[in-house]
């Protein structure tokens, strides 16, 4: 009997349980990438015996961190490709937590990374001082499991007063149009929904939408409801006059090439780097991120991370800008999102 095979996502997907504006108001090509295909055949693996996975576009495969030679023929026999690991899933997961508990310093953020088999915790230029001694004497005791990299900038929402979808002077991007109980909805960043009721499409200009549901710190997305007649069709605008249609919503994987569209910097690209990462804003904590290395900046917040057709994630934050390189983002993943506000991609 032949086994059944499928996308990257559906794999990756496998793995982890295993493991444990126009008004026309558009959101600002590509099509999807297809990733590896191969069988489905991983469950059995536990938080002992997994680690992560990643897919390497090098090799056009699947990459799954395991621990024993059990965990490495079931990976094999899927037809991904096995690497052994130090730590397990359940090893890292326990220095996230004790990263939580003892270290949720603003200006620092952590997530899991299969390609080292460790906790990658980031700090900006703010953690100086009585904030530095408490992260290095709580990162010190957990050893090889957590790395810690210092940036030059500041971790910060991509928020700024002036383009795109107005409320005042906060500036936001929005993100992608859903609908809910068959009316017209928006999606965007939370801590943008959280300052602003009503939103227009030029400074000054009519309210086109009002929010009516926003979550930021926790998590990062707001839903606000387009007043009747503004056109919302499901589509990310790429400049030109071009759109790419989206036409569903899905989770990212490690290793994805995605792209990002903001009424600062305009359609970006760039890879997932990290999956469920956690955050430390001024403002407070905000876990299940998805890291990319898409620049973004002020501006950009909540607007469209996407794979072809597909709604990965809304603009959250990040440090750097798109002047130079080694800029890291994290995105409010979509599929989560519209599971908390009963809405739908349409």
């Amino acid at each position: 009997m032949k086994n059944r095979r499928v996308s990257v996502r559906a794999v990756l997907a496998g793995v982890a349980a295993a493991a444990l504006a126009v008004v026309t108001l558009v959101p600002q090509q590509a099509q999807a990438s297809p990733g590896p295909v191969v069988p489905t055949a991983l469950a059995g693996l536990t938080a002992l015996t997994a680690a992560g996975s990643y897919y390497d576009e090098g090799s056009g495969r699947l990459v799954a961190d395991v621990l024993g030679r059990d965990a490495e023929e079931a990976v094999r026999a899927a037809g991904a490709l096995p690497r052994q690991a130090r730590f397990s899933r359940a090893r890292l997961d326990a220095t996230r937590q004790v990263l939580s508990d003892r270290a949720a310093i603003p200006g620092t953020a952590w997530v899991t990374d299969p390609r080292v088999n460790r906790v990658v915790v980031t700090a900006d230029s703010t953690v100086t001082g009585d904030r530095l001694t408490r992260l290095n004497e709580v990162t010190s005791k957990l050893g090889d499991t957590v790395t810690v990299r210092r940036i030059g900038t500041r971790l910060t929402r991509m928020i700024a007063g002036g383009d795109a979808i107005w409320g005042g002077s906060a500036r936001c991007s929005l993100g992608f149009n859903v609908v809910k109980d068959g009316q017209p909805y928006l999606l965007t960043a939370g801590h943008c929904g959280n300052v602003v009721a009503n939103w227009t499409a030029e400074k000054g200009g009519p309210v086109v939408a009002t929010t009516r549901t926003s979550v930021f710190p926790g998590h990062d997305y707001s839903l606000a409801k387009f007043v009747p007649g503004v056109e919302h069709p499901s589509a990310v605008t790429l400049g030109g006059g071009r759109t790419q249609p989206i036409t569903r919503a899905a989770p990212a994987y490690n290793g994805e090439s995605v792209r990002r569209s903001g009424s600062t910097t305009g359609v970006r690209s760039g890879r997932v780097t990290g999956l469920d990462a956690t955050v430390n804003y001024q403002e407070g904590q905000v876990t299940g991120l998805i890291e990319t290395t898409v620049c973004a900046e002020p501006g950009d917040s909540g607007g469209p991370l996407y794979d072809g057709d597909a709604a990965i994630g809304l603009t959250s934050g990040g440090s750097g800008d798109c002047k130079l390189p080694g800029a890291k983002t994290y995105y409010q993943p979509v599929p989560e999102a519209l599971a908390a506000t009963g809405a739908a991609i349409g």
